[in-house]
C-alpha cells in the first residue's frame, strides 16, 4: 500500500484558485469526522484529533472543509486549537443546518439564522473574515433568493470573503450567480455517485472549485477482483487511494476532501496524489462507475 514518498505530497498534486484569488492545493480535508457518533459532541479520541489537525501542513495540506453543525461547533474549536492562526491555510465553513441529535440535520435559511451563524463561526474559529463560507443546504421553506441575498449581504460586509454552495443543481447555481460570484459547490460524488456530473462540467466550464463529498465510497467497484480491486493491485495501493486518484484526474476544479480522525489514514489519504493512473486505467475505472451509478 502506498505511503507517503515526500515532506508535503499534497503540494504536487496542483492548485486551483477559489474565487480567482485563494490557491489551495487540490488535495484538502475534510474536519466532519472529527466528532462524536453520528457526528455530534466529542470525538472519541480528542488527542488524536489534534494530531491529525497538525500533520495536515506538514503534508501540504492548505484546505480544510468543517460546517458550525459538525458537533456542532466541535470541528470549529478543535481546528482553532490545533492550527490557530492557520498560516497558509484556508478553512472553509458552512452554515444553514440545526442539529437536534446525533444524525439529525434540518435546514435552515433564514437570513438572520445564516449571519448569527456566521458570526459565530467567527468566534470559534477567532477569524476577523472567514475566506470561503458554503451555504449548506437551501433551506426549501424560505424563498431562496432571500438565502443569496443574506450571503450577498455578508459579503459585502467583509464577514466572508467568498461564499459557496452544498447539494445544488445547475440551475440553482445559475439562480444564485444572479445574486454574488459562487466560488465553490460541494456536491456529494464519488466513482459510483455520478449524479452531480452535469454540475462539475458546469463548475469547470465556470472556474467554480468543485468540492465532492463521500469522494473514496466505491460500492461494488472495491469487491475483491474486481476493477478497482486489480487496478489498486497494479500501483501497489488501496482502493481508497485509486478512487482518489480517479477524483483528482477527472477535473482540475475538482477539490476531494477525504476526511478522517488518524494520522495514518490521513497519510494514506495524501500518498494518493502520488498516483498516475493510465489514461486507459480512468476510462476503464470512468465506464464501469458511471454503470454502477444510480440515475438522478
Amino acid at each position: 500500500m502506498n505511503a507517503v514518498s515526500s515532506p508535503a505530497p499534497a503540494s504536487e498534486v496542483g492548485t486551483f484558485k477559489i474565487g480567482g484569488d485563494v490557491t489551495v492545493h487540490r488535495l484538502g480535508f475534510g474536519a466532519m469526522r472529527i466528532t462524536g457518533r453520528g457526528i455530534w459532541g466529542a470525538p472519541a479520541d480528542p488527542a488524536e484529533c489534534l494530531r491529525t489537525l497538525r500533520r495536515l501542513p506538514e503534508l501540504g495540506i492548505d484546505f480544510i472543509d468543517t460546517a458550525d453543525s459538525y458537533g456542532p461547533n466541535i470541528s470549529e474549536h478543535l481546528i482553532r486549537e490545533a492550527l490557530h492562526p492557520y498560516k497558509n491555510i484556508l478553512v472553509a465553513t458552512k452554515g444553514g443546518l440545526v442539529r437536534l441529535g446525533p444524525d439529525e440535520w434540518r435546514p435552515l435559511g433564514r437570513p438572520e439564522y445564516l449571519r448569527q451563524q456566521v458570526l459565530m463561526s467567527l468566534r470559534f474559529l477567532d477569524l476577523e473574515q472567514i475566506g470561503l463560507w458554503q451555504l449548506h443546504r437551501i433551506d426549501p421553506a424560505v424563498a431562496r433568493d432571500e438565502q443569496f441575498g443574506a450571503i450577498k449581504s455578508m459579503l459585502d460586509d467583509g464577514l466572508i470573503r467568498h461564499a459557496g454552495l452544498s447539494e445544488v443543481s445547475v440551475e440553482e447555481i445559475k439562480a444564485a450567480q444572479k445574486v454574488f460570484p459562487v466560488a465553490t459547490v460541494q456536491n456529494r460524488f464519488n466513482l459510483v455517485d455520478r449524479k452531480s456530473e452535469a454540475v462539475l462540467d458546469y463548475c469547470q466550464s465556470q472556474d467554480i472549485g468543485f468540492i465532492p463529498w463521500f469522494p473514496l465510497a466505491a460500492g461494488d467497484l472495491a469487491k475483491p477482483g474486481g476493477l478497482l480491486d486489480k487496478v489498486a493491485a497494479t500501483h501497489t495501493a488501496s482502493a481508497g487511494q485509486i478512487a482518489l486518484a480517479w477524483m483528482l484526474k477527472r477535473s482540475p476544479v475538482m477539490l476531494p476532501i477525504p476526511g478522517t480522525s488518524r494520522v495514518s489514514h490521513l497519510e494514506q489519504n495524501a500518498a494518493a496524489v502520488d498516483i498516475i493512473l493510465t489514461d486507459q486505467e480512468f476510462n476503464d475505472l470512468d465506464r464501469a462507475g458511471r454503470a454502477l451509478s444510480k440515475p438522478a
